[in-house]
């Protein structure tokens, strides 16, 4: 599976860092479902096992696994770490959605 989905290096030292204080996660996963303020709704979580559906990324070794029907919602995506004055979250810089909310996770297409 080939895909434009990138991952920044400043997310790949957050999810390094995390991973690093978790035993059971060697992961993080993310996807898009239904709902949120928008529409759809980007998930965050940890995880130790990739599926056989899962497009794998890895950078400065982190790993993130997007499954099979998300992939289409995060096309072109970059998956980032942005640390601003009202705090500190992954983001994802999405050229698919036509509208997002301000709480940072919802999205329409």
């Amino acid at each position: 599976m080939t895909t434009s989905v990138t991952l920044s290096a400043n997310a790949a030292r957050q999810i390094n860092t995390i991973i690093a204080s978790q035993a059971a996660a060697s992961l993080l996963r993310i996807g898009v479902v239904g709902g949120g303020c928008s529409g759809f709704s980007y998930t965050f979580d940890l995880d130790s096992a990739v599926q056989p559906d899962d497009l794998l990324l890895e950078r400065d070794g982190a790993k993130v696994v997007i499954d099979e029907a998300s992939l289409p919602f995060l096309e072109g995506s970059e998956i980032d770490y942005v640390d601003e004055l009202i705090g500190a979250s992954f983001k994802i810089h999405n050229p698919n959605a036509t509208a997002a909310c301000g709480c940072g996770t919802s999205f329409s297409v």
